[in-house]
């Protein structure tokens, strides 16, 4: 087939019009997250997504020159939704567990930090054993190592689940528990507020593995191994370049990542 040669320039600078277009489009990235976890992630009350999760999202998709587009659910949904498609991947502060290796895929760790135990400044609760905690109404969320930990720990407590940290914290801040596990990050932020000024930590829980996890990673679906390791390049890059330190900083006087 002939082509006159104004037609051939036309074509020409079409083609290149549109290279040009898809050079430029950007990936989007549909990150899952809570919403709910300060300071890891929080809804403003004018609905922005803070913290630092969200701000380490938003550098491994600089890093990864990606878009990253943020979908808020239900932590006891969270799983299941990523399995639907409703989103990509999920950054929520998820400890890297066997039983979620069995739903999903995991990059490696992007932070570690240990649990806690926070109860009244009054308590006569002296530590965190078994013994401790005996006879005592204790706050955790569903279906966190957190939980999990104290349900198969503190066999002779009685263990009320919440669906999120903070309905359990203003339990505690209005003398309906005794006390309450948790990331100790997430708790030592909220001694900081006014309802916190009701409370101490009375102890960090030294670390089980086959509960607690090998620290918060990145989940996938099974199977995406090329997100997952796309995902570790970029969480290797932005700790070698410095910015993950920069995040790190604005929210904690002490490195996260864990050893």
């Amino acid at each position: 087939m002939r082509i006159t040669k104004r037609l051939a320039l036309g074509l020409t600078a079409a083609a290149f019009a549109f290279g040009l277009g898809a050079a430029n489009a950007q990936e989007t990235l549909r990150i899952g997250t809570e919403g709910a976890y300060p300071p890891f992630n929080n809804l403003t009350s004018d609905g922005k997504l803070v913290g630092f999760d969200i701000d380490i999202a938003n550098a491994l998709c600089e890093e990864m020159k990606v878009k990253c587009e943020f979908v808020t659910q239900d932590w006891d949904g969270i799983i299941p939704a990523l399995q639907a498609g409703k989103f990509d991947a999920i950054i929520a502060s998820m400890s890297i567990t066997d039983e979620r290796k069995q739903k999903v895929d995991f990059t490696h760790k992007y932070y570690n930090t240990p649990s806690a135990i926070v109860a009244p400044k009054d308590t006569t609760i002296k530590g965190v054993t078994k013994e401790d905690l005996a006879g005592k109404t204790l706050g955790a969320a569903t279906s966190t190592t957190h939980y999990n930990y104290a349900e198969k720990t503190y066999t002779d407590t009685t263990l009320k689940g919440y669906p999120t940290s903070q309905e359990f914290l203003l339990d505690i801040a209005n003398g309906r528990l005794d006390a309450v596990t948790d990331d100790v990050s997430v708790l030592e932020e909220w001694l900081k507020t006014t309802d916190g000024a009701c409370c101490k930590v009375v102890g960090m829980i030294t670390p089980v593995p086959e509960i607690h996890g090998e620290g918060a990673g990145i989940a996938v679906r099974k199977g995406e191994t090329s997100l997952a390791e796309k995902f570790n390049a970029a969480i290797d890059a932005i700790r070698k370049s410095g910015k993950y330190k920069e995040i790190n900083d604005k929210y904690f006087p002490y490195d996260v990542y864990g050893g």
